[in-house]
């Protein structure tokens, strides 16, 4: 993991709180905030596990009293087989943490309604789904994520189901501001170079999008002279 993120340029880490080791005792390899160096990364706590707004919200202030920073990745999957996101106890959750203070990133279905919503009650981002957790699919939402980065007015993250660094190159063509990926890098037999290959994805997706693509054409467009020029008098 360590290797990885190095690899991968990133400078946010996100970090389940079921996972990490908040006390003093334990495995001195069992809590992976030993691996992590809060200097070089702004470590984001994530809600993942809970079901409901409560547990989210006890879980974020969890964090805080625990000396992470207020910054979290709000997430309410109560389904285990999907980890589809639950819009209405997200946006319950995101109410209450933003009037506490929390910076939070909202984790949600590629609902271009509910991320007005959660813009509006002042989250600082938005993190749609391409497609389910895990599943390395890919842009499997593209078109409503299209609407979502169209209308957004804050920072837009694409988050679950990038599998392969053309699927993250892909999501900063749409003109995403960054993306996250876990699982293709964490089961990767190279961690450490697939990282860099997704680091290498995303910064040429996000040139190509400051650039501007190309419109598709139905038709062949030649891009060298047709006539004989050279024979011309």
């Amino acid at each position: 993991m360590r290797d990885g993120l190095e690899a991968s340029g990133t400078e946010v880490v996100t970090v389940a709180l079921r996972r990490a080791d908040l006390s003093a005792d334990g495995d001195p390899f069992a809590d992976i905030l030993d691996f992590i160096d809060p200097e070089k990364y702004l470590l984001l706590p994530n809600t993942s596990g809970a079901a409901t707004a409560d547990e989210a919200v006890r879980l974020a202030r969890l964090a805080v009293a625990a000396g992470l920073p207020n910054w979290i990745k709000l997430e309410i999957h109560p389904d285990p087989t999907y980890l589809l996101p639950d819009p209405i106890e997200t946006l319950a959750a995101a109410e209450i943490l933003v009037k506490e203070g929390f910076t939070v990133l909202p984790y949600i279905n590629a609902d271009p309604v509910l991320a007005k919503r959660l813009q509006d009650v002042g989250t600082a981002t938005i993190m749609p789904l391409a497609s389910p957790i895990g599943s390395n699919q890919g842009l499997q939402t593209q078109r409503q994520l299209e609407i979502i980065i169209e209308q957004a007015t804050v920072p837009v993250v694409i988050d679950a189901g990038l599998g392969a660094p053309s699927h993250a190159a892909a999501a900063m063509e749409l003109g995403a501001d960054a993306v996250l990926v876990n699982t293709a890098i964490a089961i990767s037999p190279d961690p450490q170079k697939t990282a860099h290959a997704f680091k290498l994805a995303t910064q040429a997706g996000r040139i190509a999008w400051e650039t501007g693509l190309p419109t598709a054409q139905t038709t062949a467009s030649p891009t060298s002279p047709l006539t004989s020029f050279l024979y011309e008098s």
